[in-house]
């Protein structure tokens, strides 16, 4: 249904604009847990006009269990919204790898789990957080709102989502180091309160 666009790296990619010329393309994942609050996000119209703004021109949702209970009509609507501003949407719930999605992407839009954002951040693409308010502890919130006070992603609630992909300037974002994974485990015990490892190195 969508063609995959070429990726330009972080730095080269400003802030899009309804004018680019270049067919842009963004993939929005909720993982394996439940956010069919993020799904239910991607279908309204101010979202979708803040990606169309941005020159977005196709969309992949993967969205979990919430798109496995819907209706043929209901996956057609969808679509169909999408039409409405020139968007070529895509709607599935699983698949083994999303590697390829992420790679595809100019723009991605994840639940906060750490290996999607490690994964997200390592291929230096614009990455917008959004933590799942229905999970029974606030770990993800704490590890976006850290790495977004680092400047490498912006997080924000499925409410100012809109806002947030219409004011995101990628520009701006930091790019993620080259991948320490000492240093990432050390990031994960300093927010989740683990006392700091004290073996000799």
């Amino acid at each position: 249904m969508s063609r995959p666009p070429s990726t330009p790296p972080l730095a080269e990619s400003g802030p899009a604009t309804e004018s680019s010329s270049r067919k842009k393309h963004a993939f929005v994942t909720v993982g394996s847990t439940r956010f069919d609050a993020l799904v239910r996000a991607m279908q309204t119209d101010a979202v979708l006009a803040a990606l169309r703004t941005r020159g977005i021109s196709s969309l992949t949702v993967q969205g979990g269990e919430a798109v496995k209970e819907f209706s043929p009509e209901q996956l057609q609507a969808i679509t169909a919204g999408g039409t409405k501003y020139e968007i070529d949407v895509e709607v599935w719930a699983y698949k083994p790898s999303l590697q390829e999605d992420y790679e595809r992407a100019d723009l991605v839009i994840s639940h906060a789990g750490s290996g999607t954002i490690l994964d997200v951040l390592r291929l230096k693409k614009p990455l917008i957080v959004v933590p799942n308010p229905s999970l029974l502890d606030n770990h993800q919130q704490e590890l976006a709102d850290a790495l977004a006070d680092l400047g490498h992603l912006k997080t924000c609630t499925t409410d100012n989502l809109a806002q947030t992909i219409e004011s995101l300037d990628e520009v701006s974002l930091v790019p993620f180091p080259q991948f320490d994974g000492s240093r990432f485990r050390e990031m994960l015990d300093e927010e989740m309160g683990f006392p700091p490892d004290k073996s000799p190195s």
